[in-house]
């Protein structure tokens, strides 16, 4: 290897997953790993060169510090290390290395010094023991003492094909299989937190995937969802290309409210989402339909419901958070970086009804399917529109013809947000409509005005008032909610209705 001076190497450790695996399959999925590592590096504009070696992977680059933030979320890696590396000839060198490499990072610090040959092939016999016991006595020069058992800073070598790697950082990462080793599914997903979770857990296992939309809220909805997907792809699918496929679900819901018991909408609206993904996913050849559905979370994921919402496809069904806590979903989505997306989002489900059944019969539902027209559902599918994540822009799926930033004189502002809220605060002269009864009672709406819609985050605000622009009314919504609204207000003081 012959460093140039602008290049550091990385050094990329494999998950254990990929290590245990037989040697044909190790060298496959390897492979495939290196694959993704350099597509990650490539779609973060980084210039890098890739080794691929039996026990590690390195890459080397005049941009360290940004390669690795962008190949933690490689799935297949276990950890990586920025690293300082020369020729592993003399003992003597590495120590000179060593003090110079570390000596800031242990300054009045406690300290251990690790050192490990690995791989069976070292032609210099430098021992590891020899480079603990001298490079330590030197690092004791500048540290408070030597603490192996509990040390604040580890000083990292090794030795690996006649060249040692110098670290003191050594950044985590996700582990799990290669993106492209564990077959393809596609996931239904909504934009709120369990969704993108659960599409993350199976990347993690090496299942590429394709996203189904099933909207139910409009433009507004869709662009809040594709935005929380556009970031789970950009950071943790380097060497896949997944798509979202969104399905106009107004024709097939209109028809379910009309037609059927409201007590079933939920679980018959989940039956047909699946039936959505089921044709997406024989269309792609994808093995299976994942979801983010955990026991008990809602009226149609009690045990009885999923097993008639199951029998709606003969594809394996996914969910990986079954047992999983909501607070526990919601961590995960903030640490994976989708969680304030999937905030604003609000996800939220236009079929709301009093006493949704929680323990339904698969003969009753599907009697209450024959009322329903299947060609609705069939021409969705067929007019569903399909983004590649991974090169659309998100700041594009704005609404911005219905979007206002303050309240014109003699418009009326309407609050949809919850009664509760509303009590808490609202502006002056504000009308409350919960969103059930918003959505019965615009068409009665007069057109001798304007209209400005909010809600808490801006996502049911901005689907009404593109409904009510569709009837021929002035509306519009308050962009960022109730917040923007406020603050607005405060610099602003003065009746808005």
């Amino acid at each position: 290897m012959n460093d140039t001076p602008e290049e550091r190497w990385i050094l990329l450790r494999l998950s254990g997953e990929v290590t245990t695996k037989a040697k044909t399959t190790r060298r496959h999925f390897v492979a495939r790993l290196v694959r993704n590592v350099k597509e990650t590096l490539s779609a973060a504009g980084i210039r890098a060169r890739v080794e691929r070696h039996y026990e590690r992977v390195l890459v080397a680059t005049s941009d360290g510090p940004a390669a690795v933030e962008a190949l933690r979320c490689v799935f297949g890696l276990q950890s990586l290390a920025l690293t300082e590396t020369i020729a592993a000839e003399r003992l003597e060198d590495i120590v000179e290395t060593g003090e110079r490499v570390f000596r800031d990072a242990v300054a009045g610090k406690r300290f251990a010094v690790r050192a490990r040959r690995v791989g069976n092939h070292h032609p210099v016999g430098i021992r590891s023991r020899d480079i603990e016991f001298a490079l330590g006595e030197i690092l004791l020069r500048h540290a408070s003492k030597v603490d192996l058992g509990n040390p604040e800073v580890t000083a990292h070598v090794e030795l690996y094909e006649g060249n040692a790697h110098l670290f003191w950082d050594n950044t985590p990462a996700s582990g799990g299989l290669p993106i492209g080793t564990g077959g393809g599914a596609v996931t239904l997903v909504s934009g709120g937190f369990d969704s993108a979770v659960a599409a993350w857990q199976l990347h993690r296992r090496g299942v590429t995937q394709d996203y189904v939309f099933c909207n139910l809220g409009g433009r507004t909805h869709q662009a809040g969802t594709v935005r929380v997907m556009h970031e789970l792809a950009r950071r943790w699918c380097g060497g896949s290309r997944p798509h979202l496929h969104a399905i106009d679900f107004a024709e097939v819901t209109l028809d379910l409210q009309r037609n059927t018991d409201p007590r079933l909408w939920q679980v018959l609206l989940k039956r047909l989402m699946l039936r959505a993904a089921e044709a997406v996913a024989i269309e792609r050849q994808a093995d299976a339909i994942i979801t983010g559905e955990a026991v008990g979370q809602v009226s149609s994921q009690t045990l009885v419901n999923l097993r008639t919402i199951s029998a709606a496809t003969d594809l394996p069904i996914l969910r990986p958070l079954v047992g999983m806590n909501k607070d526990e979903i919601v961590q995960t989505a903030n640490r994976i970086g989708t969680g304030p997306l999937s905030a604003v989002v609000d996800e939220y489900c236009a079929l709301t009804t009093r006493n949704p059944a929680t323990r339904t019969a698969i003969s009753a539902v599907e009697a209450e399917e024959t009322r329903l027209d299947p060609a609705l559902l069939a021409d969705a599918i067929a007019r569903r529109e399909v983004l590649n994540l991974r090169r659309i822009d998100p700041d594009d799926m704005g609404l911005p013809e219905i979007e206002i930033h303050e309240v014109p004189d003699g418009a009326l502002v309407l609050d949809v947000r919850t009664r509760t809220d509303h009590a808490g605060w609202h502006p002056d002269g504000a009308v409350h409509l919960d969103w059930n009864e918003a959505l019965q009672a615009y068409p009665s709406f007069g057109k001798d005005r304007a209209y400005v819609v909010f809600c808490e985050f801006g996502l049911k605000s901005a689907h009404l008032a593109e409904m009510m622009r569709a009837a021929g009314l002035e509306a519009f919504h308050f962009k960022g909610g109730t917040r923007a609204l406020r603050a607005w207000i405060e610099k602003n003081p003065r009746p808005v209705a």
